[in-house]
């Protein structure tokens, strides 16, 4: 209601100060350019009267408007639209005649000691206004035409920035709930393993560590981004439940400053990364390996990387399809941040598997 009411107020602000801006400049040329041919004349009285002659023009813009939305320009083909602009560009001249003869009639500005009486002013002006009239006018109609035009396109505008971003926010929510149940039935599968091997304090522990990760991973699912503190400790439950089934053959390196903490980045980026790391490079090796987990910023760009020592990837591994996880990273990291982000799957010159992603680095906002 208050937008509503908004709305009319600055319209007619803008019209006053469109008319005010064009009655001053008339009102200038006029008095300056007679002066300076030496004439004589009521000065201050020829400026505000010829200032005020304009105020029916001011007074009628909003009717021209609304006639120009009621017919608009794609109507003028009928008679109806054209009878009806017509008719009211001529009664607007004739009000605007009939009141500019009444105020030289009143106060004389011309200082004319045989000034003509008013309808002879009046005719006067009728005719020899009309022509700009209909200039006026139209340049109003155009003008009301243009404004709408601009509207109209930033109201598009504005409507397919808010659609592209709920499309966003849908393709985020939908990986988002791909990746979740993903990694929710490899854990389960490695539960199932563990009873098979008999390891029933493994397998308590495990579900244990479950629960507390699934509980966390409702906690943040109204948010697409968080933390990066949060992200690491997501991704430290998940690995600590991991170590229910490697014991010693998984070995931990963390590498994050403090003061990344509360950078932003999307929630459950990192746990498919490590997930990845885990079972291509620490699950098929007898001995197990190292994961290690970093974190650093080169100006504002801020870049996450997870490797681990493991086998490396084969040599014609570019043309193999992706796991879902690996994918999901991929399409959430262009999902929320387009070019300015990279992501890289490599093997490491010392043997094993690295994947980084480099996304903006945005602080997150105080909770």
């Amino acid at each position: 209601m208050d937008t509503v009411q908004a709305q009319p107020a600055r319209s007619w602000k803008w019209i006053a100060f469109a008319w005010l801006g064009f009655g001053l400049f008339d009102a200038v040329q006029t008095v300056f350019t007679m002066h300076a041919e030496g004439m004589h004349h009521h000065w201050v009285a020829l400026f505000f009267t010829d200032l005020s002659s304009w105020l029916p023009w001011a007074l009628v813009t909003p009717f021209i408007l609304a006639l120009g939305r009621r017919f608009p320009a794609a109507g003028l083909g009928t008679f109806q639209g054209w009878f009806t602009h017509i008719l009211a560009c001529n009664v607007i001249n004739i009000v605007f005649a009939a009141w500019g003869a009444g105020l030289n009639s009143i106060f004389n500005p011309y200082a004319d000691p045989a000034q003509l009486p008013f309808l002879t002013l009046f005719r006067y002006r009728i005719y020899n206004g009309l022509l700009a009239s209909i200039i006026l006018y139209a340049i109003v109609l155009i003008a009301g035409y243009a404004v709408a035009s601009h509207e109209r396109l930033l109201a598009q505008q504005m409507e397919t920035a808010r659609l592209n971003e709920q499309l966003s926010r849908a393709q985020f929510d939908a990986l988002r709930q791909q990746i979740e149940p993903h990694f929710l039935f490899n854990t389960l599968n490695s539960v199932a393993a563990l009873v098979r091997e008999q390891r029933t304090d493994d397998a308590i522990q495990m579900i244990a560590g479950l629960s507390d990760l699934l509980r966390r991973s409702l906690d943040n699912a109204p948010h697409h981004q968080v933390p990066l503190r949060e992200e690491i400790d997501f991704a430290q439950k998940y690995l600590d439940i991991q170590k229910a089934r490697f014991a010693d053959r998984l070995i931990v390196s963390m590498d994050v400053p403090s003061d990344l903490n509360a950078a932003q980045v999307p929630s459950l980026i990192l746990q498919p990364m490590v997930e990845n790391a885990v079972q291509h490079g620490i699950a098929h090796r007898a001995q197990g390996g190292t994961i290690s987990i970093s974190a650093y910023r080169t100006g504002q760009q801020l870049t996450l990387r997870v490797a681990n020592d493991g086998p490396s990837l084969p040599p014609n591994w570019e043309h193999l399809r992706a796991g879902i996880g690996i994918t999901n990273v991929r399409t959430r990291l262009a999902t929320l941040y387009g070019a300015a982000s990279a992501f890289n799957l490599s093997n490491r010159p010392s043997g094993g598997v690295e994947v980084s992603l480099s996304l903006p680095f945005i602080l997150a906002p105080e909770s």
